[in-house]
């Protein structure tokens, strides 16, 4: 997933923007180049380094040429309104209404990445891992 995507994806059930991104694995495109005259590229939100743009003293000096190199493997995307996350995976944001996600998908992504999301993440990981909706370790 590009961080730029951060800039235009808000919560299906709620709108809340911008969602909270947690990475887990990053992969860099060295070779990609920055070909915009415009910069900062993004309007609103700049996940990278995760600020408001509007709110950034100087956003020509975002570092757009950067963020164009880098893509989010693995990660989650979490809603801080509602409470429901979002699996990242292998560069693709999942975000499916609750009566279309597999909940037990959902619940082997989060076992097979508790450890990381802890170590990366401590307060929202653990809170994703026992309240996260519409799923987590602690539903049966």
């Amino acid at each position: 997933m590009k961080y730029r995507l951060m800039d235009v994806l808000a919560c299906p059930y709620d709108k809340t923007f911008p969602l909270t991104l947690i990475v887990l694995r990053e992969r860099e495109y060295p070779e990609r180049k920055y070909e915009w005259s415009k910069k900062p590229f993004c309007e609103e939100y700049c996940a990278l380094k995760n600020v408001n743009i509007k709110n950034h003293p100087n956003p020509q000096e975002l570092p757009c040429e950067e963020c164009i190199k880098k893509e989010v493997v693995d990660g989650v995307l979490y809603c801080p309104k509602c409470g429901r996350w979002y699996p990242i995976k292998e560069e693709i944001p999942i975000l499916l209404p609750d009566e279309l996600r597999n909940r037990e998908e959902d619940k082997a992504f989060l076992d097979a990445i508790k450890d990381q999301l802890l170590k990366v993440s401590p307060e929202l990981g653990g809170k994703i891992l026992k309240e996260g909706k519409p799923i987590n370790l602690s539903t049966q």
